[in-house]
C-alpha cells in the first residue's frame, strides 16, 4: 500500500512581504480546503493570521520545517479567480507586496489575528516586592481573567510596558498566550415558534385547552396563531411583544411550559426586507438619447468610452439607462464614485428605479456590514449594481458587465498611503477586462491621460453639450481681490461684489454655495512681532486653528496642541490668524447675514456617516441658504434652488508646485461653478483672484477645455510628463535627516546608473517631514513604450541591493507608480 502524498499549501499573508508562503495541510482537511478560502496559520514564534490560500499542491519545500495550518474558514472560496487576477496585476503593476493588497481587499472582519493576552498566574506565591508599576499592572489582572496587550496599555497607561511585562513572565506573576478574535459578529434576533407537538390543528387545539386558565398566555398564543398564519410561519420576539404588548414574563412562562421555542435568527445589517417605492426609468431627451445610442455603438469597438458632459447634462439618466440595458442581460454593474458625499444623492435616484438591487459599499459604513455586502456578493443573491467608492473594485463579482467610473477625473480616486497605491478608475478598466466588461468614464472635465487616450482612438469619446432643459451655463464674473485689498474694499474673504449678489440671492430665497479649499479656521496663526509661526514638532507643516476645538492641529498626522499664550520667540501676547478656512468663513457669513441659515461642509463637519446625508438633505430641501465647503461641494451634486457660487481664492489652487496644478484648478472650478443655475435659471459665479490674467482663468470663464488640453499636452511633451512618459516617485524616509540626504544620494546613482538620464532629483517635497520622518523623493520619466515588468525588476533589484546593506536597514523605501 503506498503512502498519500502530503498536500501543502501556498498562502498570502496579511503582512507587507514579498514572498507567498507554504503551510502543510494537515491529511484529514484535503479536499476541504480550495483556493481563494481562508485558513488560520502561524507565523514566527507565536502570532496567527488569516491567510488566503492561492495554490495547493505535493511539493514540500526544502530548507525550513514546514508548519501546519490550524483552522479552515471558510467551505467556499471568498476570494474568486478574477479577484485573485486583479490582485496580481495590482501588486505587480503598483510595485507593492502581495500582503498589501490583501489587507486594502478585504474588511477588516474578515481578517483575523491574534493578540497578545496576559494572564495573573493563580498559582503565583509572593515572595519579594514589586514596584509601584508593577503593583499597577497586576491590579489590572483580575484573576482567571486575560487583557490583551492593547488593552492593558490603554488602561495603564504605562510607558515601556514590555520591559514590565518581561520582569512579571520572570518571577511568574503573569503568562501571555495568543488568542485568534473575531471582530465581526453576525447581527441576529431572538424569534419565536410553536414547539414540533403543537404545529397542527390538533396540537393548536390542545394547546388551547391546556392554556384554559392561564388567560394571558392563552392571549398572547392567540395573537401568535393571528401573526403567524396559524403558526405556519415564525415572527421575532421583538415583534410579538410590540403587537400585543405581552411582556417578557409570559412569553417566558410559555417557553417553560414547551408550547413556544427560542432561537437566534441570524437577521443581517442590510435591510433587504425594506422594499423602497420603484419608478420607471425616466426617459431621456434627444441629446442624452443621441448620447446613449453613440455609447452603445462605441462598445461593439471599443472596452472603454469616455462621455464629456458638461455640468447638469443628464450624464446620471444615461447611467441609469446603461444599467437597465446591463441587468436585462443578467449581468452585474459596478458604480464607481470618487467621494462617499456623492453617495447619499445618487443612491436614492438609483434605489427609486432599481430598489433593492442595488448595494452601497464604503468606508463610512461599520466594518460589520461591509463584511456581509462582500458575503452577500459571494451567494446567490448578490446585489445587480454596486455604488461605491474606490475600495469596492475588489468586491467579489460572479457576472460583472459594466463599470461606470464617475467623475472620473477625480484625484480621490488615487490611494495614496498606505500600499497599494492603486488608482481606482486605472484599476477598475483591469476589472472590468478580466470579465469582459465595458467601462464607462464620465466627467465634465476630463483627465488629460483620458481624454489623451480618447483622441488618439485608445478609448471612444461621447460629447453631452447641451444641459438638461438648455439651461444656458452660468455667468462667471471675474473680481480682482489684488486690487481691491489694495484698496481696502474686502470685507474679510469677501469682495463687494459677491456681497452684493449674495444679498440679492438671500431676499429671492435662493440659495449659495461657496468654496473655499482649506478647512479649518485660519491656515495658521502669526506673532504680529517677530512673525513666529507655530509648527507641528512631528511634520514640516504650520498648525491650523480650528476655533471651535480651541486648538491647533496638524492635518498631516492629526497632533492637535494647545494655543499658546504668547509668543515663545518674544514674549508677545498678540497672536493673529492669517487666512481663511471653512470655519472662519462659516462666522463671518453669520456676522454679514445674521439671518441666513449657515452649514458647512469639509472633512471636520463630515466625519460620520450621517453627517454627510444630514448636510446634503437640509440644503436640497431649502432648510439651509449657504453651504460654504471644500472641494466636498464641487463633485456632481445637484441643488436646484442654488443660483449663486462664489469662488474665494483661486489662487491657492493655481500655485500648487505640481504640473498638473493648472489641470486641477480647472476641473475644480469648473466643477464647482456647475452648481449654480442648474433648474429654470441661469446662474452666476463669482471667480475672487489676484491673477486674472492667467491661462486658466479665461479657460474656466469661457469653459474652454480645449484650450487647456493642448496649452497642457504640448507643455507636458516638452517637459516629459504624462500622458506622453509614464511617472515613478521613489519616496525615502528615515528619523535622521544627514542619512537621509546621503541614502537618497546613494540611491539615485544607483538609479541612474540603471536609468540614466531619466532619474530627477533626489529633492525635498514641498513637506519634507511627517510623524517625524524626514522625507526625499526622486523621480522617474519612463516612456510609455518601455517594458513595466523590466523597470519593476530593475526597481525591486536596487531595493534589494541597498537594503542588504547594514547602513540601509533602517531606510524605507517605496514606490508610487502613476502619482496623482
Amino acid at each position: 500500500m503506498t503512502n498519500c502524498p502530503e498536500t501543502f499549501v501556498d498562502v498570502i499573508l496579511p503582512l507587507p512581504l514579498a514572498n507567498f508562503y507554504t503551510y502543510l495541510l494537515p491529511a484529514a482537511w484535503v479536499g476541504e480546503v480550495k483556493r481563494g478560502c481562508r485558513v488560520i496559520v502561524p507565523f514566527g514564534v507565536k502570532k496567527f493570521y488569516t491567510a488566503i490560500v492561492i495554490r495547493i499542491h505535493n511539493s514540500r519545500p526544502s530548507g525550513y520545517e514546514v508548519k501546519s495550518i490550524t483552522e479552515i474558514l471558510d467551505n467556499h472560496p471568498i476570494l474568486l479567480p478574477e479577484g485573485y487576477k486583479l490582485w496580481q496585476w495590482i501588486w505587480n503593476y503598483y510595485l507593492c507586496k502581495p500582503g498589501d493588497v490583501y489587507k486594502a481587499a478585504l474588511p477588516s472582519g474578515l481578517k483575523l489575528e491574534s493578540e497578545t493576552v496576559v494572564e495573573a498566574n493563580p498559582d503565583f506565591i509572593k515572595t519579594g516586592p514589586f514596584t509601584e508599576k508593577e503593583e499597577r499592572l497586576m491590579a489590572l489582572l483580575p484573576p482567571g481573567k486575560g487583557k490583551d496587550l492593547s488593552t492593558l496599555i490603554k488602561e495603564s497607561s504605562l510607558k515601556n510596558i514590555a520591559t514590565l511585562l518581561k520582569g512579571l513572565i520572570e518571577k511568574e506573576a503573569v503568562h501571555i498566550k495568543e488568542e485568534v478574535k473575531s471582530y465581526y459578529k453576525p447581527k441576529t434576533e431572538i424569534r419565536i415558534r410553536l414547539a414540533r407537538e403543537f404545529q397542527n390543528e390538533k396540537g393548536i387545539e390542545n394547546l388551547k385547552t391546556i392554556l384554559k386558565r392561564a388567560r394571558k398566555q392563552q392571549e398572547v398564543l392567540l395573537a401568535y396563531l393571528a401573526l403567524t398564519n396559524n403558526g405556519q410561519t415564525e415572527i421575532s420576539k421583538k415583534e410579538l411583544q410590540e403587537k400585543t404588548t405581552t411582556s417578557n414574563a409570559i412569553i417566558n412562562q410559555l417557553t417553560d411550559k414547551g408550547v413556544f421555542e427560542l432561537y437566534e435568527h441570524e437577521t443581517g445589517r442590510l435591510n433587504q426586507h425594506e422594499q423602497p417605492e420603484q419608478h420607471t426609468v425616466n426617459p431621456l431627451n434627444p441629446f442624452q438619447e443621441e448620447a446613449l445610442n453613440q455609447i452603445n455603438q462605441l462598445f461593439k469597438e471599443k472596452n472603454v468610452c469616455l462621455l464629456h458632459g458638461v455640468t447638469a447634462s443628464g450624464k446620471t439618466e444615461v447611467y441609469i439607462h446603461l444599467i437597465e440595458q446591463t441587468l436585462k442581460k443578467g449581468k452585474q454593474v459596478l458604480f464607481l464614485l470618487p467621494e462617499i458625499a456623492l453617495t447619499t444623492q445618487i443612491t436614492e435616484r438609483l434605489k427609486r428605479v432599481f430598489g433593492n438591487r442595488l448595494g452601497v459599499y464604503h468606508s463610512k459604513f461599520p466594518d460589520a456590514e461591509r463584511v456581509e455586502v462582500w458575503k452577500k456578493q459571494l451567494s446567490t443573491q448578490s446585489y445587480d449594481i454596486i455604488l461605491g467608492v474606490r475600495s469596492s473594485i475588489f468586491l467579489p463579482f460572479r457576472n460583472l458587465g459594466l463599470v461606470i467610473v464617475d467623475e472620473e477625473h477625480e484625484q480621490t480616486y488615487k490611494q495614496q498611503d498606505p500600499a497599494p497605491r492603486y488608482h481606482a478608475r486605472n484599476t477598475a478598466i483591469v476589472l472590468a477586462s478580466l470579465y469582459g466588461a465595458k467601462t464607462l468614464l464620465g466627467t465634465a472635465t476630463p483627465c488629460i491621460e483620458s481624454y489623451y487616450n480618447a483622441l488618439t482612438g485608445k478609448y471612444g469619446m461621447v460629447r453631452l453639450t447641451k444641459r438638461h432643459q438648455e439651461i444656458q451655463l452660468p455667468e462667471i464674473e471675474i473680481v480682482d481681490i489684488g486690487e481691491l485689498a489694495h484698496k481696502r474694499r474686502m470685507n474679510g474673504p469677501f469682495s463687494p461684489r459677491l456681497l452684493e449678489l449674495m444679498n440679492k440671492a438671500l431676499l429671492q430665497h435662493e440659495q449659495i454655495i461657496l468654496f473655499q479649499n482649506r478647512r479649518g479656521f485660519a491656515p495658521m496663526i502669526e506673532c504680529n512681532v517677530c512673525g513666529w509661526v507655530p509648527k507641528c514638532k512631528n511634520c514640516d507643516v504650520s498648525l491650523t486653528y480650528h476655533k471651535r476645538m480651541n486648538q491647533l492641529t496638524c492635518h498631516y498626522c492629526g497632533y492637535t496642541y494647545q494655543i499658546p499664550a504668547e509668543c515663545p520667540a518674544c514674549g508677545n501676547t498678540e497672536l493673529r490668524n492669517k487666512g481663511f478656512g471653512t470655519e472662519r468663513i462659516e462666522e463671518n457669513i453669520r456676522e454679514i447675514f445674521p439671518q441666513a441659515r449657515t452649514a458647512r461642509m469639509d472633512l471636520d463637519t463630515t466625519r460620520s456617516r450621517r453627517a454627510y446625508e444630514q448636510i446634503i438633505h437640509s440644503f436640497q430641501a431649502g432648510e439651509t441658504d449657504i453651504l460654504i465647503g471644500t472641494q466636498m461641494v464641487s463633485k456632481g451634486l445637484d441643488f436646484e434652488r442654488v443660483s449663486l457660487v462664489g469662488i474665494l481664492n483661486a489662487d491657492s489652487m493655481t500655485n500648487f508646485p505640481d504640473f498638473r496644478s493648472h489641470e486641477r484648478a480647472f476641473q475644480l472650478m469648473a466643477q464647482v461653478a456647475g452648481r449654480a443655475g442648474r433648474k429654470n435659471k441661469r446662474g452666476h459665479v463669482i471667480l475672487q483672484t489676484r491673477n486674472k490674467e492667467l491661462p486658466v482663468i479665461r479657460q474656466v470663464v469661457e469653459n474652454d477645455y480645449e484650450s487647456l488640453y493642448h496649452e497642457q499636452l504640448a507643455e507636458r511633451l516638452l517637459f516629459r510628463y504624462p500622458p506622453h512618459f509614464r511617472l515613478i516617485y521613489v519616496y525615502l524616509k528615515h528619523r535622521d535627516e544627514a542619512r537621509i540626504e546621503w541614502m537618497a544620494q546613494e540611491m539615485a546613482t544607483y538609479l541612474k546608473q540603471r536609468f540614466g538620464y531619466r532619474v530627477l532629483g533626489p529633492d525635498k517635497p514641498a513637506v519634507g517631514r511627517i510623524q517625524t520622518l524626514f522625507i526625499r523623493k526622486i523621480m522617474l520619466k519612463i516612456e510609455v513604450s518601455a517594458s513595466l515588468a523590466k523597470v519593476r525588476e530593475e526597481l525591486e533589484n536596487i531595493r534589494a541591493t541597498l537594503q542588504n546593506n547594514e547602513q540601509f536597514r533602517s531606510l524605507i523605501i517605496y514606490y508610487d507608480v502613476d502619482p496623482c
